[in-house]
């Protein structure tokens, strides 16, 4: 255990997390995602039994998002949705990307096989326990600087 560190962040999480530097995508992806055959080789990490929310919110509070990127957050669309249109778990994606600075218009809906395409670029995939369609989100990391 270390303190100030959520509780759900796993040594391996935090291991991939850290290791990541700017610019680099993680996938958070619910219970469903083919995770491990689209992850071609890069590392998933399981955290089942929790939802996209508490999985991203604790991913967050470690992970500064990208400032220089014009979307550093996604969603996986749902198909033949309207414009604008998100489910329960979307939206709290979009609650969280707002209270780390990031505004709505900078969260994107990613059309579905296009997010998929998107996964080349992930260093990692997260999978959750989220049982909703579509609770998939991406995150760019962006700097932390030191002092």
């Amino acid at each position: 255990m270390l303190k100030g560190i959520d509780p759900i962040l796993t040594p391996e999480l935090l291991m991939h997390l850290c290791a990541m530097g700017h610019g680099e995508w993680v996938a958070v992806v619910d219970a469903n995602f083919t995770a491990h055959y689209l992850a071609k080789g890069k590392p998933v990490v399981e955290l089942p039994g929790l939802s996209l929310e508490r999985v991203s919110r604790a991913v967050l509070s470690v992970f500064p998002l990208a400032e220089d990127v014009p979307h550093p957050v996604g969603y996986m669309q749902v198909s033949h949705s309207p414009a604008g249109h998100t489910t329960p778990a979307q939206a709290a994606v979009v609650r969280l990307a707002e209270q780390n600075g990031v505004a709505a218009h900078q969260v994107e809906a990613i059309e579905r096989f296009a997010f998929y395409e998107r996964l080349d670029t992930a260093s990692l995939i997260v999978k959750t326990g989220e049982g909703t369609a579509y609770g998939n989100a991406l995150f760019c990391k962006g700097v932390i600087l030191l002092s």
